[in-house]
């Protein structure tokens, strides 16, 4: 049996994790390569972003423009990325891009960040957004409980941290079954507003910029809810190893994959306009719920069914990737060495997904979708600007590596502007607590840093043992080099 080593997105520098293949290699073609983008940026954006970009933006014209900005946006970004994928090919994500650039402290200050922050978060938001498409049928006209909302989602996480910690396969099983029924429910809405339009329902589009009042702070936070629908642009970089004749395929994949996702959100918020007006968009407690009771009854039940569907693999799929995240900064010694351990039983990462799952469900409880989302994308767009201004940075510091795929300077220069003011904005015009919550996780990380990684302190690595060697007791795991075969 041959190992065939995936890259975790995210996780510190040689952050690999082995999985047992069969004796054949895995080569991802153009067409492949085009499936994972739209596979991974599509799941629960798209039924929750809609309400709040139109919220920032006030009227339907502006709205479908910051759709279409937002995938233009997501596209530069990947092919930056595809830069330094291809020339940095180290597994870690952002982390080796950034130490390579900017040294060990914003590299570990980033994967801290994901650990306590981006994908936790993301988690939540995502759970939080199938309780709430859940509980909508149940609560027609009104809004649900924020109890009943909390109590799902926690549920939620409960169950797919559950799933995971049992079984690799099972919750592989788990993301492949869901990730059908998230592209049925994507074409089932964009059939029936094609439709509609044909027939001549285009009311909701005359006089689209009417009532327009953007203001610096608004379009930001118009950004941060339809970017969040996109996020996932970055992962294909993380396989290139993998993709056949990848410094044609990759740029291509790109190119063709999320201005494919762009169509697919254009024409989905085309088709709620078609049976909804701006006011009864906002106004609706679950947008696809609403457009199936108008568009699809007496079937209507099967879009919450398969947002729910969609949901929960995104949220699958997340934990599934995320666990394993915990997992290699335990075995780097950027986290309590027993998250590096794995089940005596069940040969999975239970620690981590464990750990994982308790931050996910701290952040549902004071939380709500919009602060999440908020939280989430200046965490992660400050980030992505600062990887993508490591791309400019080595351009002059580091000349002699190789780069197969050379993407013009002007488009990272408009990415890593677009990122600072994606950052500022809301926070000059409309601050919010959330984004001081957020720089204060981030600078603690630098606390962790010195005492544990940097200096090592006698003191600090004696607090931290015992703790390990309990939980090691208690829960049966034990490092990966010593798991039985």
């Amino acid at each position: 049996m041959k190992y065939l080593f995936l890259f975790c997105s995210n996780t510190p520098s040689d952050g690999m994790l082995p999985l047992r293949l069969s004796e054949s290699s895995w080569v991802v073609g153009l067409l492949s390569g085009i499936c994972i983008i739209v596979g991974t940026i599509i799941g629960s954006g798209i039924f929750i972003s809609p309400k709040s970009v139109l919220r920032n933006t006030e009227a339907v014209g502006p709205c479908l423009i910051i759709w279409a900005a937002c995938g233009i946006l997501a596209t530069l970004g990947a092919l930056c990325f595809a830069e330094l994928g291809t020339m940095i090919t180290k597994s870690g994500g952002e982390y080796p891009y950034l130490m390579e650039a900017f040294g060990p402290i914003p590299a570990y200050l980033f994967s801290w960040t994901s650990l306590f922050v981006i994908k936790p978060s993301s988690f939540a938001i995502i759970c939080l957004s199938f309780s709430e498409y859940v509980a909508a049928p149940f609560y027609s006209g009104c809004e649900p409980p924020q109890v009943v909302v909390k109590f799902l989602a926690a549920a939620v996480i409960l169950l797919i941290t559950t799933v995971n910690s049992l079984s690799v396969r099972l919750g592989s099983y788990v993301q492949n079954v869901f990730t059908a029924a998230k592209l049925v429910i994507v074409a089932i809405i964009i059939i029936s507003g094609l439709v509609l339009l044909a027939q001549g329902n285009t009311r909701n589009f005359e006089n689209s910029f009417e009532g327009t009042r953007l203001s610096v702070g608004a379009i930001s936070l118009a950004f941060y809810n339809g970017l969040w629908a996109y996020d996932g642009w970055n992962q294909l970089n993380y396989i290139t190893e993998e993709l056949r004749n990848p410094f044609r395929n990759l740029p291509l994949a790109i190119i063709i994959g999320i201005p494919l996702v762009t169509g697919c959100y254009i024409l989905m918020n085309v088709s709620y306009f078609t049976v909804m007006t701006a006011t009864e968009l906002l106004q609706s407690q679950a947008v696809a719920v609403t457009f199936g009771d108008r568009v699809l009854y007496p079937a209507s039940w099967v879009v919450p069914l398969f947002v729910a569907f969609s949901t929960i693999g995104a949220a699958n799929g997340t934990c599934f990737t995320a666990g394993r995240l915990v997992y290699v900064a335990g075995r780097e010694g950027h986290m309590m060495k027993v998250l590096s351990y794995i089940s005596v039983r069940r040969l999975t990462p239970a620690p981590a997904i464990i750990f994982y799952g308790i931050i996910a469900t701290i952040y549902i409880i004071p939380g709500d979708i919009n602060s999440l989302v908020n939280y989430f994308s200046f965490a992660a767009w400050l980030f992505y600007g600062l990887t993508i201004l490591a791309l400019i940075v080595m351009r002059f510091t580091r000349k002699e590596l190789e780069r197969p795929i050379k993407v013009p300077i002007i488009i990272p220069v408009f990415v890593t502007l677009v990122s600072v003011f994606l950052v500022l904005a809301p926070i000059i015009s409309q601050p919010a607590w959330e984004y001081l919550y957020c720089v204060l996780f981030m600078l603690s990380g630098l606390i962790f840093y010195f005492l544990f990684v940097y200096f090592k302190f006698g003191w600090a690595q004696k607090i931290s043992k015992p703790v390990t060697m309990h939980l090691q007791m208690l829960m049966e795991v034990v490092p990966a080099e010593e798991a039985p075969e």
